[in-house]
């Protein structure tokens, strides 16, 4: 038989042979024949089970093993082969650094520790060491503390003194400094005062979660504040030296704890954007999920916060309204449903009554009776005419109503996830909207008023991005804007605010920042952005901008500030473009 292209004659084809061949009818035995005779590739089965089977016994001890697994459940769930090599590629690359030389740290910590220090007995370094056995988690942090330990330790002044001795050379060094003319922790009160005020001030509100180092700042506070010798001093300056030491490894402890809770966080939302499907949701998702590409602080949080606050307001204002559509949805389907109930029912009696009439005509002796019977049939036939009229019409009437319902959920849907995009900026670029820079410069402008400090506005035009769309259509522009944006964002401070003024044209906001230094930020953005070249179609082509600069005077209104920003901006056009030139 010639082969076919046709699937219907494959598939016959596939059983005549398959009975001819005595073959089982078995899936598999029926896929090989069907590609056999097509002459196409077997598409080699996706071993779904047996990779779940393998991702569950899987450890998950940490977060990176966490983090794996995910990966690996995820590319299962896809029945993707190249999500489980990319899984596995990550996993080797991450584990395939050098080991730790556990054997050199330790041989470097007894040579340190058998050598004489000033200011350091034996036992201080082995109450040192103990307490950093005793407080590292992970083999990681171990490694990590100890080799911090032993840095510690070389930087110390080395001592030719026998180690019974280190202390008291060690206290007359001090001694004698504390003594001497010129001395600043004798003889000078605003020294011991500051010292004081940074403990009880600062350091005080950074120990909120350790109680008892904060306390002993606050002693330690007091003593400098009231050492009138040199001895009073040098004991308070012992105290707050052990005081440094610990703090070491509280702040250490802080920021381990808060990697692990963003990491935590992370994993929690990512996990909960992969459970739901709803847009306005996945929305608020992104913008969080955003906070972790970036060194998080207070500005960016509060601004974060405040777009979350207008979208929830409004997203609970437009899901109200869906939930009423919702709600006369299904009174509508209700009605529906009622009403068929009516209509059966009415069916079901008419039957019964045509019923009763056959069997009347049947035992109808003369005329008159069937006459009777007669009238009866033609009064259940209009009745049921009428019921039937009536309910057409209720249906039809209801059918109206139920489109304009599902219209308007529809129309309600559309606007919830539209308010979504209110928190995502700019959708091509990521940069902030006019409504964004609008919120962020008012902001700024007050913390400025404040705080008493500079704030600086640029205005950047990319040049020649006319005669780029033209050349090479809108969707190189679009690239183009696109990689700008991306190459300002890389290189901005994190305190730096990026925004699509409209066009080609952005505004980047620079907090505490005075002309001069807002001159210098955009000289080294055009400097990045010559060292990034923009690639269309594999052709490397050179981006650059022209940008004006202005300092926010006192109370003088950002739009004017703007204003001038733009006009430098255009003399730096005249000037032969790719030029800063200041307000």
């Amino acid at each position: 038989m010639a082969e076919t292209s046709n699937p219907s004659e494959i598939a016959r084809e596939v059983l005549r042979r398959l009975a001819m061949r005595r073959t089982p009818p078995t899936p598999d035995n029926y896929l090989a024949l069907y590609h056999e005779i097509a002459g196409t590739q077997v598409r080699e089965k996706f071993p779904e089970q047996a990779l779940k089977s393998l991702a569950a016994a899987l450890p998950r001890a940490n977060q990176e093993q966490l983090r794996f697994v995910r990966q690996i459940e995820n590319a299962v769930g896809e029945k993707s082969w190249d999500g489980l090599k990319t899984a596995l590629v990550d996993m080797l690359v991450k584990n395939s650094g050098e080991p730790p030389n556990w054997s050199g740290l330790l041989r470097d910590l007894l040579t340190q520790i058998e050598t004489r220090h000033g200011g350091l007995t034996q036992a201080k370094k082995r109450e040192a060491l103990d307490h950093v056995l005793t407080a590292s988690g992970t083999a990681e942090i171990l490694y990590t503390r100890l080799q911090a330990l032993l840095r510690n330790w070389s930087h110390a002044t080395p001592s030719d003194e026998a180690p019974s001795s280190i202390g008291s050379v060690a206290g007359e060094t001090e001694s004698a400094a504390l003594s001497s003319p010129g001395s600043p922790s004798a003889g000078s009160a605003d020294l011991r005062e500051l010292m004081a005020k940074l403990l009880e001030d600062t350091i005080t509100i950074l120990l909120v979660d350790t109680p008892d180092l904060a306390a002993e700042a606050s002693e330690i506070a007091q003593a400098i504040r009231g050492a009138q010798t040199p001895v009073a001093f040098d004991k308070a300056v012992v105290r707050l030296r052990k005081l440094s030491y610990r703090l070491q490894y509280v702040a250490e402890d802080q920021a381990e704890l808060k990697t692990g809770l963003l990491q935590l966080l992370q994993l929690i939302i990512e996990n909960i954007s992969g459970l739901v499907d709803d847009q306005w949701l996945h929305n608020q998702i992104e913008v969080v999920l955003k906070l972790f590409d970036q060194p998080l602080n207070l500005r960016r949080l509060d601004d974060v916060e405040r777009r979350l606050k207008e979208v929830i307001y409004k997203q609970s204002h437009l899901k109200h309204h869906l939930d009423e559509a919702k709600d006369r949805l299904k009174a509508l389907l209700a009605t529906f449903i009622d009403r068929l109930t009516d209509f059966t029912a009415s069916t079901g009696d008419y039957h019964d009554k045509i019923e009763t009439c056959v069997s009347k005509i049947s035992q109808a002796k003369d005329i008159a009776e069937l006459g009777d019977v007669l009238d009866e049939v033609m009064r259940e036939t209009r009745g049921i005419q009428i019921n039937v009229q009536r309910s057409r019409e209720e249906l039809i009437e209801m059918r109206r109503r139920f489109e304009e319902a599902e219209a308007e959920i529809a129309r309600l849907q559309s606007e919830l996830a539209e308010a979504g995009e209110i928190i995502c900026h700019d959708t091509l670029t990521g940069a902030l909207n006019r409504k964004g820079m609008d919120e962020a410069l008012d902001r700024e402008v007050g913390r400025a008023q404040r705080r008493g400090s500079a704030l600086s506005l640029a205005m950047l035009d990319i040049d020649n991005f006319k005669k780029l769309n033209d050349t090479l259509g809108h969707q190189a522009g679009d690239e183009a804007l696109v990689h700008l944006a991306q190459v300002v964002r890389e290189t901005l401070r994190p305190q730096d605010v990026l925004a699509r003024y409209g066009g080609e044209e952005f505004v980047v906001l620079m907090p505490d920042t005075e002309l001069e230094d807002g001159i210098s930020v955009m000289a080294r953005l055009q400097r990045a952005l010559t060292k990034r070249f923009f690639l269309h179609n594999n052709e490397k082509l050179l981006i650059t901008f022209s940008a004006g600069v202005a300092e926010l005077a006192e109370q003088e209104p950002p739009v004017d500030g703007l204003k001038r920003a733009d006009a430098a901006m255009y003399l730096a056009k005249r000037a032969g473009k790719n030029r800063v030139v200041a307000a």
